[in-house]
């Protein structure tokens, strides 16, 4: 097992999301991000299949056909898209995707974000996060708005750079989860 460098891996990932929610205003999120993956049932496997080079549950997914610590971490951490998946209302559709609130889409895309510099060390470029989304399927699991959020940060950080996007959520989106949770407050 390698104990030791997930623990870091884990660790340094955590610190760069928390960074990014910090300088967005996003500060219990950032405190909060991915504590599961201290527990026993994501750590110990964490460890068990560490590569340092992707998640460690891609190797036990290869191994055993799925990967237990993501079943365990997607249930508990919001700023997932697959947490946010429910039966639909509509019979025969099956499952489907949820509206993700807007804080938790910007704590994934600091989360893509993190993973990728993480990741790839001293080769990572902005538009690294945006080739890694495109490379997989996860679009067609979002709902349509968490989707176009989502893409439309990546796609800003690939063109125009960190600060910029950061400045973009900062002064765009974080007023827009304020006034949703006053609108909340207010219902209740």
């Amino acid at each position: 097992m390698k104990i030791w460098r997930h623990f870091k891996t884990i660790t340094e990932h955590k610190r760069m999301v928390m960074r990014g929610c910090f300088s967005v205003g996003l500060y219990r999120q950032g405190i909060l991000h991915d504590l599961s993956k201290y527990m026993p049932s994501e750590f110990l496997v964490g460890a068990r299949y560490y590569q340092g080079t992707q998640s460690p549950n891609n190797a036990e997914r290869l191994e055993k056909g799925y990967s237990s610590a993501w079943l365990h971490h997607k249930g508990r951490n919001k700023h997932h898209y697959e947490y946010w998946t429910d039966y639909s209302v509509k019979r025969g559709a099956g499952i489907v995707p949820a509206k993700m609130p807007l804080r938790y889409v910007v704590e994934m895309f600091m989360d893509r974000v993190a993973a990728s510099k993480n990741y790839n060390k001293g080769s990572y470029t902005d538009d690294l996060p945006l080739r890694y989304y495109q490379s997989g399927s996860a679009a067609k699991y979002m709902h349509d708005d968490t989707r176009r959020l989502l893409e439309k940060l990546l796609k800003m950080l690939a063109q125009k750079g960190e600060k910029y996007t950061v400045r973009y959520i900062r002064r765009k989106i974080i007023p827009q989860i304020r006034a949703e949770e006053r609108c909340r407050q207010e219902q209740k």
